[in-house]
């Protein structure tokens, strides 16, 4: 099952991979930000930011439609396999995941910073390894890389 505010957002981004930026993109974007009550990504970008030209072109737009879907789908699992669909996932989640300090007693104490968990992630991880029964069975096949 796909909502309709995914479909926009993935077929914004494919336009703009395929053309760059123009006004059906735009118009796809402007779709999910209308529904918010958001103003128009052109007027938005050229009115209030430090940048006002970002999304007039290929990789600024780019940033832009990320972003917008990092808004639209959040909660929805979808992050982690747009962050492999972008090749960022690397980048991305092998920060230290971070939280509250918990066991602390005062309130200065329990909102400090505190490193969670180490999470990797490799190139390796963008493969999953074939089963050795398939590499036994097809001599012609080779295991992926890093397994």
């Amino acid at each position: 099952m796909l909502r309709l505010g995914d479909l926009y957002l993935l077929y914004a981004e494919a336009l703009n991979e395929l053309n760059g930026p123009d006004q059906e993109v735009y118009g796809y974007i402007n779709r999910i930000r209308a529904r918010a009550g958001l103003p128009t990504v052109e007027e938005s970008w050229s009115d209030y930011s430090k940048n006002p030209n970002k999304y007039k072109t290929k990789e600024g737009l780019r940033e832009i439609i990320h972003r917008e879907r990092g808004i639209e789908m959040i909660f929805e699992g979808q992050r982690f396999w747009d962050l492999r669909r972008w090749k960022e996932a690397p980048k991305e989640l092998n920060k230290p995941v971070t939280g509250w300090d918990v066991d602390q007693e005062t309130t200065r104490a329990y909102y400090r910073e505190k490193t969670l968990y180490f999470q990797t992630f490799s190139l390796k991880d963008y493969f999953w390894p074939l089963r050795e029964r398939d590499l036994i069975v097809n001599k012609n096949l080779v295991q992926n890389p890093g397994w």
